[in-house]
């Protein structure tokens, strides 16, 4: 199984829960689940990055006359995107059950 960062998780599974989706929406889900900003040129190499290992594809939407006649990039998560995300899931959880009680060390008074 191949590990992936943990922005390559986050925006695979952002991807996997929308049909198809732009960058900004991307950028605002992302921002909604974690409350933390993000730059659309970061979703933008990320994209890239993951449509070159064939975990993403995408495709121009038709213009708009919001955007004066532009086209928006439209992205969406692949078959074999879903497949690594559910194995790292399961290898996640079978880890994490094996947390029984935390360490003294972690827990704050």
């Amino acid at each position: 199984m191949e590990v992936i960062g943990s922005l390559e998780e986050i925006v695979l599974m952002i991807l996997l829960r929308n049909e198809k989706v732009n960058s900004v929406d991307i950028a605002k889900e992302y921002e909604d689940a974690l409350a933390k900003n993000i730059s659309i040129p970061a979703i933008h190499v990320v994209l890239k990055r993951m449509e070159k290992k064939g975990w993403v594809r995408s495709e121009f939407g038709a213009p708009t006359a919001e955007r004066g006649g532009r086209r928006k990039r439209i992205y969406w998560a692949t078959p074999t995107a879903y497949k690594l995300v559910s194995e790292l899931n399961d290898v996640k959880s079978k880890l994490w059950s094996g947390v029984t009680k935390p360490s003294l060390q972690y827990v704050t008074i």
